[in-house]
């Protein structure tokens, strides 16, 4: 079953330059998709624009059938999104403000302060800090609370937009087997961009690469690598089928991503 569906997308940046250029792709129920690319390239763009925050120039989108631009409220029921700039209620605890998006849901106080707190527990939240203000905690723990947010309910579809962003390596694994745990028991499709090839490489089915505002390559991360290969054995690692790809090298990708 197709969950998601872009057709010949173009959305402007600026007057002469576009942020995506004629990009068309599909996502099936279940699936992991990958979305690689430097920064700026229009990864978030278009996270932003399947949440129906932006509106495209030309091309359509749709989410289950349904058309962000002209469909919107039924394609918000139908996706939750996590990003590198979720919003909170800063004063709230991280459990104040599960129990909060809990209501928003529709879900009773009792049964959402529990779900809150299994989530919180799934994803390595120290007990003693979920009563702590958020503005009194780190960027990890504060991107974890957005993650458990988006899984308060069993998500149908979720935007993942740099979502381990700011975690150590230890919180990054909690988060990506609970991801792969929630695409498992509930068959959720899973749009997700990120800067960590690792990361897309053990959890995406497909991924695609984007650069400057295009498509350069769609494909499972092991065809991705052989497409690359020398033909004397060498298997290229993601990392250096992304280089190949957009042209660039490690140094440079360390200078974007301020390392």
């Amino acid at each position: 079953m197709r969950v998601l569906r872009v057709l010949d997308l173009v959305i402007p940046r600026r007057v002469r330059v576009d942020a995506v250029k004629d990009v068309s792709f599909q996502v099936n129920k279940g699936e992991i998709f990958g979305i690689l690319g430097p920064n700026g390239s229009g990864k978030s763009t278009l996270v932003r624009l399947i949440a129906t925050l932006l509106t495209p120039d030309s091309g359509t989108v749709t989410v289950f059938g349904q058309d962000v631009a002209s469909d919107r409220l039924a394609v918000r029921r139908c996706i939750n999104r996590v990003s590198v700039e979720a919003a909170f209620f800063k004063r709230l605890s991280a459990l104040e403000n599960l129990e909060y998006a809990a209501r928003l849901y529709g879900l009773d106080a009792r049964e959402g302060k529990r779900r809150a707190e299994a989530i919180l527990e799934r994803l390595g939240f120290p007990h003693k800090k979920v009563t702590v203000p958020l503005e009194n905690l780190s960027r990890g723990m504060q991107q974890k609370v957005a993650i458990a947010r988006a899984l308060m309910t069993a998500p149908v579809a979720l935007l993942l937009d740099e979502p381990t962003t700011g975690l150590d390596p230890v919180s990054k694994r909690e988060v990506q087997d609970f991801v792969l745990e929630v695409r498992r028991t509930h068959d959720t499709t899973v749009i997700l961009t990120t800067h960590d090839m690792q990361e897309a490489e053990r959890l995406c089915d497909r991924i695609a690469v984007i650069h400057n505002g295009e498509f350069v390559a769609m494909d499972t991360p092991e065809n991705l690598k052989a497409s690359f290969g020398d033909g004397n054995g060498h298997t290229p690692t993601l990392e250096e089928a992304f280089f190949r790809l957009t042209g660039g090298n490690v140094e440079d990708w360390l200078r974007e991503q301020g390392e």
